[in-house]
């Protein structure tokens, strides 16, 4: 395969090729790519003015207006799949963590499509100079990490979008170690959160995957000539069966049923990612967080 040296071991440098004008092509005859830097990405999709209204609008227009002019300087974004952004009602979006521009591209496009998800996000985000203060005005959610915490954190992400907000997390819980920059294995915090907020309201709350690439080879000391990023907005992943027995869940959604959600979002998010960089993801398995190693699919 293209990512692996002679001696057989990953290549970084082939990992972080960047995305081709030719292969961005191809995806724009598919799909029709759009500016997801601009407000607003495509046309007909209406805002959510209370939800806007409602989460510091004039400390978000500043943050989203600098965020936005910093991408359009490092690189040429372009996305599909926007018309899937719900204009109404709670969703949860999972989104792909290669580097820590991911954490931006998504965040930007629904906020340029009018919506204000809650997003899970490492606490220390929330210390940085000035922007730490801005993270926190638009709905940053902190994530202490390694705490020990995850059942509470898991609750209040069922609180967020049981009180009516959407809600944006990196379900790797940090960026991916696949030395070929591929999703690598979940955690099962996505399932919970998903299956548990679904069964308080009673209706399976929609989950959408958003996968970017193409950031991994940008150099933000010196990122001309400016490199091609593309995110795809996928459409709303089901989970319906895993929720037929809701009723005689125990305190929390069976821990099996989590793991096989947290599965079904990254097998989706591998199956997008293989379209948009055009190659096929390594024939021995996903990367394994907890053994760091391949896992067979």
């Amino acid at each position: 395969m293209g990512g692996m040296s002679s001696k057989g071991k990953p290549s970084p440098r082939s990992a972080v090729r960047p995305l081709s004008n030719e292969q961005v092509r191809k995806l724009d005859e598919r799909h029709h790519l759009v500016d997801p830097t601009h407000e607003p990405p495509i046309p007909g999709h209406a805002p959510n003015t209370a939800e806007i209204e409602a989460q510091h609008p004039k400390g978000t227009r500043r943050l989203l207006a600098g965020v936005s002019v910093v991408m359009q300087m490092h690189s040429k974004v372009r996305a599909w799949g926007l018309e899937n952004i719900p204009e109404t009602g709670v969703f949860i979006t999972a989104a792909s963590h290669v580097t820590m521009y991911d954490v931006f591209v998504p965040m930007m496009t629904l906020f340029h499509m009018g919506r204000r998800p809650r997003f899970m996000a490492k606490a220390e985000l929330g210390g940085w100079p000035v922007i730490g203060k801005w993270f926190q005005l638009v709905g940053m959610q902190p994530v202490p990490r390694r705490s020990g915490k995850a059942r509470v954190i898991e609750e209040e992400s069922v609180r967020i979008l049981t009180s009516g907000r959407p809600l944006t997390i990196w379900p790797e819980g940090t960026l991916t170690r696949d030395p070929l920059k591929w999703p690598m294995s979940m955690k099962n915090g996505v399932g919970i959160i998903a299956l548990e907020a679904s069964r308080r309201l009673g209706h399976q709350v929609p989950l959408f995957c958003a996968v970017t690439w193409g950031a991994a080879s940008i150099n933000h000391w010196w990122p001309w000539p400016r490199k091609n990023v593309v995110m795809c907005y996928d459409a709303q992943l089901d989970y319906s069966d895993l929720l037929g027995d809701m009723a005689q869940w125990g305190e929390e959604p069976p821990a099996a049923l989590a793991d096989e959600l947290a599965g079904r979002v990254r097998e989706r998010m591998e199956t997008v990612m293989t379209e948009i960089r055009g190659e096929q993801p390594p024939a021995e398995g996903y990367w394994d967080f907890r053994t760091m190693s391949r896992k067979p699919r």
